[in-house]
């Protein structure tokens, strides 16, 4: 492919803030000439007519040892690199003025850790852009290995061209963390500018597949040269400005885990508002085996066999219950996206007691904003939506499962959920103290302790829809509808759930099917 990117390193430089030492070789020792930056731009110019340069490249970034730049610092405050820069600009304006045009020369010194005392590296080329100082970022670039945690690559400046994004050792102008193709691969962006929208190109061609998903936002990069399965790098541009602000909830008032008298309901008083089962205290679970579908532990001929399936997790505000000492519920998701007492999941969904909501893998831990989109593996998605401002007060956020979890239920009977019932116990996924962590350090009840009662509703299948009933006043239950769109809190006077809807009941989002 085309070089981008011209990059050398200059050795043997005594002074390496010298800016004529590193433009030039001084004297007429022509045969122990080693070439130089005045040589390296002239021998590399931008355009030519034959072997005529008619313009030259007039963006260079320096690469000084570290620890020169560290000493430059604290001794003078920077002072000798900025020398550096500015001196050589005037050697490049005077010595290649003809072939500038319009162009402003710019210069940038920073340190590598990695080069040697008296090594400079030197970068310029097409895909070497330094912003004027005035200037205001078009793009910023990210990458991913699992489209949970995003590493930040380089911005991109309007009036920059072009940008290739590579690993270590390679010669881009970005580099990449995690870069999985080898030195040799690069991703080529191209600007046409703010009115245009970003171009994203693999080098070589030939050997990637890459293809841009709109409902992630993101471009999914695939190796050709590996079997099915491979590496792969999901490439992210965002538009600085473009993110909504996020909305700010408001909170409600903390829960308390308190003991609680055998066959009575716990609540606490909200100033201003009625009571709130916080159900905080642990008690023996004893579910009776799950019913297979057509089959009932009740006694009735059924009629017809309709499902209700648990479609979604709402990640409650644990900021309500600071008081109890849950400092986080933990949510594990397998390489299959369903929630998994692997000990190395592909991804963990942590909401905190701040409600601040974390993806954690492989690469790392990053917060995370709603709406969002995570895929860790290439099957299947996760997605994150906002609660609903109706809602907004209990949960942070949605969480839509790849799979969803289904239980069957008969018409012409009528049954309870919540922690106390055996009917869709199934469904009730994070009845396990094991996600729910404290701070300090004890076993936690429960996960389903927090916001779902122990008797919480009833439902009967009926040809018009699901007949639900409210059985505990302090019980939180909410409508939305085919779309998981807010429609309407559930209250105590007996409400009919059209076929395809959903009802929210503590962490549970469940779809009444016909």
């Amino acid at each position: 492919m085309p070089t981008y990117v011209q990059h050398a390193v200059l050795g043997r430089i005594p002074d390496v803030f010298n800016a004529e030492a590193i433009w030039q070789t001084p004297g007429l020792a022509l045969f122990s000439r080693r070439p130089l930056l005045r040589d390296l731009l002239e021998r590399s110019p931008r355009e030519h007519r034959g072997r005529a340069a008619t313009r030259c490249f007039s963006h260079v970034t320096l690469l000084l040892p570290q620890e020169d730049v560290d000493d430059d610092y604290h001794l003078t405050r920077g002072a000798r690199a900025r020398d550096l820069a500015q001196t050589l600009t005037a050697l490049h304006q005077k010595d290649f003025g003809d072939l500038l045009g319009s162009d402003q020369v710019r210069y940038d010194v920073l340190g590598d850790a990695t080069l040697a005392p008296g090594e400079i590296e030197v970068k310029f080329g097409h895909a070497v852009y330094l912003p004027a100082a005035d200037e205001k970022i078009l793009y910023n670039v990210s990458v991913s290995r699992d489209s949970a945690i995003w590493h930040a690559v380089c911005p991109i400046y309007p009036n920059q061209r072009l940008a290739l994004i590579g690993g270590e050792g390679g010669e881009a102008s970005a580099v990449a963390q995690g870069w999985p193709f080898g030195p040799d691969a690069a991703v080529l962006v191209l600007n046409d500018g703010p009115d245009a929208p970003p171009v994203v190109q693999m080098r070589p061609k030939d050997a990637f597949e890459c293809r841009y998903d709109p409902r992630g936002g993101y471009y999914t990069i695939k190796s050709l040269r590996e079997p099915q399965g491979g590496q792969r790098l999901l490439l992210k541009i965002a538009r600085t400005g473009a993110a909504p602000a996020a909305s700010t909830a408001p909170q409600g008032s903390p829960a308390v885990w308190q003991s609680r008298a055998a066959g009575s309901e716990n609540t606490n008083v909200r100033a201003g508002a009625g009571p709130i089962d916080l159900t905080a205290v642990p008690a023996a679970a004893s579910h009776k085996p799950v019913t297979r579908p057509g089959e009932s532990d009740a006694t009735y001929a059924p009629v017809s066999q309709q499902r209700v399936s648990l479609v979604a997790l709402a990640l409650p505000r644990l900021s309500r219950y600071r008081d109890t000492g849950a400092q986080a519920l933990e949510l594990p998701f397998d390489h299959a996206l369903s929630l998994s007492a692997d000990a190395r999941p592909a991804i963990i969904l942590t909401a905190d007691a701040n409600d601040h909501l974390y993806a954690c893998t492989a690469e790392g831990r990053q917060r995370i904003e709603v709406p969002a989109s995570l895929a860790p593996v290439d099957t299947r998605t996760l997605r994150l939506l906002p609660a609903a401002p109706e809602m907004a007060d209990r949960y942070s956020a949605v969480v839509c499962l790849a799979q969803p979890v289904s239980s069957g239920v008969a018409s012409g009977a009528r049954f309870t959920f919540g922690r106390n019932s055996a009917m869709l116990a199934a469904l009730r996924v994070l009845d396990s103290p094991r996600f729910l962590k404290r701070g300090d350090g004890t076993i936690a009840a429960s996960a389903d302790r927090i916001g779902l009662s122990r008797n919480a509703f009833s439902f009967e299948a009926t040809s018009k829809g699901y007949a639900i009933g409210r059985l505990s006043a302090t019980q939180a239950l909410y409508h939305l509808d085919d779309k998981l769109q807010f429609v309407a809190s559930v209250g105590d006077a007996p409400y009919l759930l059209p076929h395809g809807h959903h009802l929210v009941a503590g962490h549970y989002v469940l779809r009444f099917e016909a």
